[in-house]
């Protein structure tokens, strides 16, 4: 069992920058693809941006490419969303999760069914 503890949401200005944090119980943090989705009142869970084992293959939603980038410190057993530029429709909660340990250290997971374990979610506001 992992525990996702997401932090770093607030209220922010159109145009502005948040980094958000997920802090993750586990030692073996590197065996765990991850990613960061978002969910606004009324709508579906999307992706954002995802993140293989290593470190060294991503993917980021159309709408958050140039603007979001994902990293993840394994050391940390953490894993970060940097976001810039951000726009009023950039208004969710955000959820970080990981997927079923042991996947292939380059594969990304795109898809909320995908993953196993989840955050409970921090809120992100973007005022106009």
């Amino acid at each position: 069992q992992v525990q996702l503890v997401e932090s770093g949401g607030g209220l922010v200005q159109a145009g502005g920058s948040l980094r958000l944090s997920c802090a993750a119980s586990t030692r073996t943090f590197s065996n765990y693809a991850m990613g960061w989705f978002r969910q606004a009142p009324g709508k579906e869970r999307d992706i954002v941006a995802a993140i293989s084992r290593s470190g060294g293959d991503t993917y980021y939603a159309d709408s958050m490419k140039g603007r979001f980038a994902i990293s993840r410190d394994n050391a940390k057993s953490t894993v970060y969303l940097q976001m810039n530029s951000l726009k009023p429709e950039d208004t969710a909660v955000y959820y970080c999760a990981a997927a079923p340990p042991y996947s292939s250290s380059t594969y990304v997971y795109t898809t909320p069914r995908e993953y196993n374990y989840w955050g409970q979610g921090t809120q992100v506001t973007v005022s106009s």
